[in-house]
């Protein structure tokens, strides 16, 4: 190792380059134009093929290196003479590479087999999975980046025309350029890595658990205006989600309105009929389950149509005209569906603020991690996708009668409010949410004044157990008929007898819904 070693910052010539790539999108065309630069190219088997059969001038690295592919492809460029050629330092390594007869190789032009697409594919096994881990892409990707005093790196073809704007405009390539695809190289090897890592490790939770995601877009600001904010992806992620659902008109999407669109596409897939979402502030504020999409939102917003002024709807079924004209008449950020009908869209587009968000097929919750980042760390956990049915309702009053469908889809709901959480709901409809009090009885109060005079025959849905009767009396005479909590508190007796002085049938359901 050099004792202190020097940073080449000077412009490079560009006189040799190694081309391997699997993506060979624009490669052709950027071959023909080193050629015409006066650069050598040296490639490998495929893309060597790809431009020979395309009349560019290349070199086959296995006439460079005297020394032919072997093992089906697996050993090609691990070769001291690419690898001295790559990682030389031209100013102290020149007797060397005279020695050993070794090339000068100034930019490394390299992708990799594409392990995320295998592994995606539900036919690929592990045999399949391990024979496209590349092995020579890696190693000569890194070692170009580390050499960045005196290599180019390109992995990218969307930097194909940077480079050779570069290379014209400059006569080579300047020591911030090349710095800038030395970061890119290395994330794009550290991004690989991980989702090899991720794929082979067969625990929940991994003893290293690591976070690879690619940038998707910058926004204007985060939760704030001062704060800046960019949105980043799972590479390859190819399910219905905000991030790739089709925006048909509207202006770019906020932090807060993607957070709040994510979180009502997250519950309206938790039904299988009709059903509308409205979510304001990271809250459902009006959820409804129904037999068509006018009649689901029109409920949906009449359940709380203050809070509902500039949310996020979303719906699980085609949008259609009558539907759209509904919408419409009052102001929201967003509407987000499977799809929408050319009529629905027309008349959408006189709203040009609009947001119209198309996310296709809407599936039901997929088991997964959820994580939430603190100081220093991060907390993973499972999500929430478990659910509960008649058969998991346990009746602990005197009185037993109550509306389950209603009940259960209250509680279906309630796991996308904050906590402290408490859900009024009346025939498959939600009446009333307090959402986020640190106090249930705060909570359970915010609830019933929201509810106005729709507590009738209703049914409250507690997130956590009730801790006190305190909440339970202030139920009586209200007209809500039914409770569904957890249970679980040394004062459940308490709280039981409080529903038997009223008249109210309580059940229990065993497990909470905490959302934070």
């Amino acid at each position: 190792m050099l004792s202190d070693p020097v940073l080449n910052k000077k412009i490079i010539t560009v006189r040799r380059v190694l081309i391997s790539v699997f993506d060979k999108t624009g490669i052709v065309d950027f071959a023909r134009d080193l050629h015409k630069l006066g650069v050598e190219i040296l490639s490998t088997g495929g893309t060597a093929e790809t431009l020979v059969n395309h009349n560019v001038p290349v070199t086959d690295i296995s006439d460079y290196t005297a020394f032919p592919e072997i093992m089906d492809g697996r050993v090609k460029t691990l070769n001291p003479l690419v690898a001295g050629g790559i990682l030389g330092l031209r100013d102290l390594h020149q007797k060397d590479a005279d020695l050993h007869k070794i090339k000068w190789i100034d930019l490394v032009i390299c992708n990799l087999y594409p392990f995320s697409k295998i592994i995606a594919n539900p036919n690929s096994d592990r045999a399949l999975a391990l024979e496209n881990i590349d092995i020579g892409g890696p190693t000569l990707i890194r070692s170009a980046a580390k050499n960045m005093g005196w290599c180019g790196t390109l992995v990218n073809p969307e930097d194909y025309a940077t480079v050779l704007n570069e290379l014209k405009s400059q006569g080579g390539l300047r020591f911030e350029i090349r710095k800038q695809l030395s970061l890119k190289a290395f994330g794009h090897t550290a991004k690989y890595d991980s989702i090899i890592h991720d794929f082979l490790s067969e625990k929940l939770f991994p003893d290293d658990f690591n976070l690879t995601y690619e940038k998707h877009s910058s926004l204007r600001y985060g939760e704030n205006p001062h704060q800046q904010a960019a949105l980043y992806k799972i590479p390859g992620f190819k399910g219905n989600n905000i991030l790739n659902a089709k925006i048909h008109q509207g202006k770019k999407l906020s932090f807060n309105n993607i957070m709040d669109a994510d979180n009502a596409l997250a519950c309206v897939r938790e039904f299988s009929r009709p059903a509308c979402v409205i979510v304001k502030h990271a809250n459902p504020c009006g959820v409804a389950l129904g037999s068509n999409p006018e009649d689901v939102y029109t409920r949906a917003f009449q359940a709380d149509s203050v809070s509902a002024f500039g949310g996020i709807v979303a719906l699980n079924r085609l949008c259609t005209e009558s539907t759209a004209r509904a919408l419409s008449k009052v102001f929201i950020e967003i509407v987000l569906a499977p799809g929408f009908t050319p009529e629905a869209l027309r008349i959408f587009s006189k709203k040009k603020n609009l947001r119209i968000l198309e996310a296709e097929e809407i599936n039901p919750p997929q088991a997964g991690l959820e994580i939430r980042h603190v100081e220093g760390g991060i907390l993973v956990q499972e999500k929430n996708t478990d659910t509960i049915t008649k058969k998991d309702l346990q009746v602990v009053t005197e009185k037993q009668d109550f509306d389950a469908d209603t009940m259960l889809f209250g509680w279906k709901v309630l796991k996308y409010v904050k906590s402290n959480a408490i859900l009024i709901a009346r025939e498959k409809t939600t009446v009333g949410i307090g959402a986020g009090q640190v106090s249930r009885i705060d909570a359970v109060q915010i609830a019933l004044k929201k509810s106005g005079d729709q507590l009738p025959g209703s049914i409250l849905c507690s997130d956590a157990f009730f801790p006190f009767r305190d909440s339970i009396d202030i139920l009586a005479g209200t007209g809500i008929k039914a409770i569904i909590q957890p249970g679980g508190s040394i004062r459940d007796e308490e709280v039981i007898t409080a529903c038997n002085e009223h008249g109210l049938t309580m059940v229990f359901t065993g497990q909470r819904c905490f959302k934070h």
